[in-house]
């Protein structure tokens, strides 16, 4: 139970997907206009990340090495159709805000990176919760990037307002370029934080993890390259 604790806190905090390992940006910033729309598409990663996770750890003495990338893929996929499904029934305002990215959850790269650098080589229980632990680190940090925006853009928090007598919303924060505003500022600060707290203790700061990158399916993706560089270093 110690290990499958370890993994949540791991998820959440410490390797979180989006403030250090600055994964799946593209949702980060594209759905993030509201705090409703970040919870949204952060619970949604969590299930088909959850669920991927047990399933892929449970066939992974059974899929071959050669084709390991497609099935994992597959199974991704056919949980995504799942919980596009659910959403349609049940929140269908939800689905219609965040669009074409639900169906894009099967190229994350949170996703398809724990499948490959923990799901295919751990067995079920500690995989489902390294799986609840990152998808709900995700979740966090789309709600609190949504909650950012929707508060400095609209005046409002999952759509009761706050600010309508303090001041103007800035609607910026509501558009694409808020995103990267608000991100920007958030892991400023979380660098400030690790500098500081590093300086105390003399030693270097760390300021994000890119550990996942090393199995991204992307050759071409500099988290990648960085992250196979890096291992070069260290094994010298």
């Amino acid at each position: 139970m110690n290990r499958c604790v370890e993994r949540l806190h791991n998820g959440i905090i410490k390797e979180n997907p989006t403030f250090v390992q600055m994964l799946g940006m593209c949702p980060t910033l594209a759905v993030t206009s509201s705090a409703i729309n970040g919870l949204g598409m952060g619970l949604a990663t969590t299930a088909v990340l959850t669920m991927s996770n047990l399933m892929i750890s449970a066939l992974r003495k059974v899929i071959p090495d050669k084709v390991r990338i497609p099935a994992f893929i597959t199974i991704i996929a056919s949980f995504v159709t799942m919980i596009s499904f659910v959403m349609q029934a049940w929140t269908p305002e939800l689905y219609d805000s965040l669009g074409v990215f639900i169906s894009l959850i099967v190229v994350n790269c949170i996703i398809l990176g724990r499948a490959e650098a923990y799901a295919s080589k751990n067995p079920i229980l500690p995989s489902i919760f390294d799986g609840l632990g990152m998808g709900l680190g995700f979740t966090v940090g789309l709600t609190l990037i949504g909650i950012i925006r929707e508060f400095l853009g609209a005046g409002t928090v999952f759509g009761f307002t706050v600010t309508k007598e303090l001041w103007d919303p800035i609607s910026i924060f509501t558009a694409n370029p808020g995103a990267f505003f608000v991100l920007a500022f958030i892991i400023a600060g979380i660098n400030a934080f690790a500098i500081r707290k590093a300086r105390k203790k003399k030693q270097e700061p760390k300021l994000r993890r890119i550990d996942s990158c090393a199995g991204c399916t992307n050759l071409s993706c500099a988290g990648r390259k960085l992250a196979e560089e890096e291992g070069k270093e260290e094994s010298k």
